[in-house]
């Protein structure tokens, strides 16, 4: 699987988030609250919806499945003029990601394995600080083997 190398332009998101770890994932309590709510977010940009990872700097040092990050459910808006109660903006800023087409079960995780194990390492990129996230497109279907969405990992440019 050979990804695009994109330059993302800053983004206006808007969502809910939760503190969470692998070994305690909170990704579906997240989105079956956010879910329901999607249509009371004004200036949606497109249909599409963000599952985005905001990782402390030292995450990626030493794995640990413990290790707490927060996990945001989002939307893109045109702006953040009318955020829902309950509800917060985040700013995606910009900058040169790796794109990965996954076709395959939204919780199977070897995807993730083999992008961090042997393609980050083989690829002549590093990792940046910036937040990581799927983009689930009218393609996406939870937990179906036929489910597409893509990948995006922050490298440095």
């Amino acid at each position: 699987m050979i990804p695009k190398l994109v330059h993302l332009k800053t983004k206006t998101l808007i969502g809910m988030h939760t503190q969470m770890s692998l070994a305690e994932n909170k990704t579906g309590m997240l989105w079956s609250q956010f879910s329901p709510r999607i249509h009371e977010i004004q200036g949606r940009i497109s249909e599409d919806k963000f599952s985005l990872q905001v990782y402390p700097p030292s995450y990626f040092q030493e794995f640990n499945p413990h290790s707490t990050f927060e996990k945001w459910a989002a939307v893109e808006s045109a702006d953040f003029k009318s955020v829902p109660i309950n509800m917060n903006a985040f700013t995606l800023h910009g900058g040169f990601y790796a794109v990965f087409h996954y076709v395959g079960n939204s919780s199977d995780s070897s995807i993730f394995n083999w992008i961090f194990s042997e393609w980050l390492p083989d690829s002549g990129h590093s990792l940046d600080d910036r937040p990581h996230f799927e983009v689930l497109g009218s393609k996406y279907k939870n937990n179906d083997p036929l489910s597409e969405e893509e990948i995006w990992i922050p490298i440095k440019d």
